[in-house]
């Protein structure tokens, strides 16, 4: 018998494939991994950089309370009155001219965060104002103008200091009533309206944020079409999120 020796000589196919196998696996778990960070970090872009419209109007809100009163108007309006007295049979009057201005002012500290409300569906920022305050009138003292008609009264009696007394308060009763008018007022809340309008629209604006700001007074009525009902507070936006 010929002892021969017989070896046995591993397939080389076999080893580059099983090889190839765990390549192609370790490269599949690479590329997972690079997906789920791209992933991760696209998703802290977004909820980390991406401007958050309740921030900048919570930022809005407490900058606006600061400046504790808003005037954004002011009328000058005049006041033509005429009291009268009778004594002894006699009698007396006279006439006043008073010019004044007023001011329109909201006291913006009353603002809470309440007032500010987020739609996100309309994007809508809704901003409710405390209503508008008169300030004043400021008589123009220098710009007083007195008529009278004189006579025995205003002689030997006090009837002139009474008339100045009745007609300086019948003057500034005249003042405050025309100030208080519908027209006054309505131009008054309009342009309080739009300052504060464009104080909460400008930092949206520079942040990229396109959103839309309207503002009512909390003694107006609310309009049926407009849905501030269903906005969301900036302090229930903000309880929700802690």
């Amino acid at each position: 018998m010929d002892d021969r020796s017989v070896s046995a000589t591993p397939a080389r196919g076999g080893g580059i494939a099983a090889f190839l196998a765990k390549a192609a696996g370790v490269v599949v778990i690479l590329v997972l991994a690079v997906l789920i960070a791209m992933w991760g970090i696209q998703r802290y872009v977004t909820e980390r950089l991406t401007p958050d419209p309740v921030t900048i109007a919570r930022a809005s809100l407490e900058g606006m309370r600061e400046q504790n009163r808003l005037s954004a108007f002011a009328a000058r309006y005049v006041a033509v009155v005429t009291s009268q007295q009778a004594q002894y049979g006699f009698s007396t009057e006279k006439t006043l001219i008073m010019p004044g201005t007023v001011r329109y002012e909201v006291d913006l500290g009353k603002l809470q965060q309440r007032d500010v409300a987020w739609d996100a569906n309309t994007r809508t920022l809704s901003v409710t104002l405390p209503p508008v305050e008169i300030d004043g009138p400021q008589v123009e003292l220098g710009a007083i103008k007195e008529y009278g008609s004189g006579g025995l009264l205003t002689t030997f009696t006090d009837a002139e200091k009474r008339l100045d007394a009745a007609n300086r308060k019948a003057g500034l009763a005249e003042l405050v009533r025309q100030a208080r008018d519908a027209t006054p007022m309505r131009l008054a809340r309009d342009s309080t309206r739009r300052a504060v309008e464009r104080s909460f629209a400008m930092p949206l604006r520079a942040a990229g944020v396109d959103a839309q700001v309207k503002v009512r007074f909390a003694d107006e009525p609310t309009p049926s079409t407009e849905r501030w009902d269903t906005s969301r507070s900036v302090e229930e936006v903000l309880g929700n999120a802690s």
